[in-house]
């Protein structure tokens, strides 16, 4: 029997008329369909959160490179002229951090405090991460101050309020000495993520002279066209051209652990979603024997007229493939358009459950809690995994009927005539 001759009785076993046995192939086309919707959405949530999250980081924080002079051997102009020469550069800022206590009227905690150029605050790609709650954005002169939502909310203060900062520097033989300043709240920003809202306090570079050491070594936080593809390149080129008192990092480097924990958190839930697939494919087995064991009257006058195992074989195989193409096709399809909506979806299914719980004056239920979560999850579709999410169906599809489709193609027409 020719493959097309498979292949077409096997369309004809998927969509012919219910009463001939394709309502097994239909259901399994439906389960895989079924189990394939979850591990795409959590194929877009993962990456839209492990995205989000990371942009904020590197657009806000670590930047895409930082470079540092340990020696100080070249002053700010030379070294700026230095790392322009790599192209692609988008913005250099000189930046002083180091930890600290802030005491506000609510009490003290631990801060990372950032002295940086105020323009940085003012980059595209910072400001679209960046909102101002209250006040301004960044501090203008030597005793301002902007903290992030959490923190003020934490310290309870407001702009206008004194908080004080201390930090501790080096002193002479090694001994290190406290430092205390006070500065005004001038602004309160929030990037939407509460990790980063919890810890930051901002001060401009000349306010870091107050509670930095003179001799820190500075670092220039850089920026690039694409930080996700070239901050490798470039970190190289910058390693050749810098002298060797420059230190150069990525932000690869910077968040290693980070970054690394959230990939292999992403790895870990797809793979146990795709567990769920294979399941779904195992069914498929399932409904290959019902088709075949329905079908023995075909099977036994396809081989009277002189089809081959293989060919018969063939049309099981193609009906599983057909199987596993539409039901991957329709759940992949249906798992990408929750996927794009699932900001609003989630958004629903919240005022919906907060309006039960209130019936019953239970307390506000936020199923993306901005404390441990984005407030909104940026929609990123990874087409790759998609693909081989799509193709890992199919492949498990067929190779699921590849017994029960052997066993029908070595059925004894004789045997199957008398049974009918």
């Amino acid at each position: 029997m020719k493959i097309n001759a498979s292949f077409f009785i096997a369309i004809r076993y998927l969509w012919g008329r219910a009463h001939e046995g394709v309502r097994y192939l239909r259901g399994a086309a439906a389960g895989i369909a079924v189990s394939l919707v979850p591990i795409i959405v959590t194929l877009i949530v993962a990456d839209g959160m492990i995205r989000g999250i990371t942009d904020r980081y590197i657009e806000l924080g670590t930047g895409h490179l930082q470079v540092i002079d340990y020696n100080d051997y070249s002053g700010q102009d030379e070294t700026i002229r230095f790392i322009n020469e790599a192209g692609n550069i988008k913005g250099i800022w000189q930046e002083q951090r180091g930890m600290g206590v802030l005491a506000g009227k609510s009490g003290k905690t631990g801060v990372t405090v950032r002295a940086i150029d105020p323009s940085f605050w003012d980059d595209p790609s910072s400001a679209s991460f960046l909102k101002v709650l209250d006040g301004v954005n960044k501090p203008e002169t030597s005793r301002d101050i902007v903290l992030g939502e959490t923190l003020a909310r934490n310290l309870g203060v407001k702009p206008g309020d004194n908080v004080r900062l201390m930090t501790v520097t080096p002193a002479d033989e090694g001994r290190m000495s406290p430092k205390t300043a006070q500065f005004i709240v001038r602004g309160i920003t929030s990037c939407g993520y509460n990790e980063l809202d919890a810890l930051w306090c901002i001060i401009n570079y000349e306010g870091a002279r107050r509670v930095f050491s003179a001799d820190q070594s500075p670092t220039y936080v850089v920026k690039i066209d694409d930080p996700y593809k070239k901050a490798d390149s470039i970190a190289w080129e910058l390693h050749n051209k810098l002298p060797a008192s420059y230190s150069i990092y990525t932000w690869k480097d910077l968040l290693s652990s980070q970054y690394s924990s959230y990939r292999m958190t992403r790895q870990l839930l797809l793979f146990i979603m795709a567990l769920i697939v294979i399941v779904a494919a195992v069914n498929v087995s399932s409904a290959t024997s019902m088709l075949a064991l329905e079908r023995q009257k075909d099977i036994a006058v396809l081989k009277v007229t002189g089809a081959s195992v293989k060919g018969v074989s063939n049309i099981f195989l193609w009906g599983s493939f057909l199987t596993g193409l539409i039901g991957g096709f329709i759940g992949v399809a249906a798992g990408l358009l929750i996927g794009r909506f699932i900001n609003e979806i989630l958004m629903f299914l919240e005022k919906l459950i907060n309006f039960f719980s209130g019936l019953f004056r239970g307390r506000e239920i936020r199923i993306l809690d901005p404390g441990f979560y984005l407030e909104t999850i940026p929609i990123i579709i990874d087409w790759g995994a998609v693909l081989i999410i799509w193709l890992f169906t199919i492949l498990c599809s067929v190779i699921a009927s590849l017994i029960p489709a052997a066993k029908a193609g070595k059925l004894k027409p004789m045997v199957l005539l008398r049974k009918t």
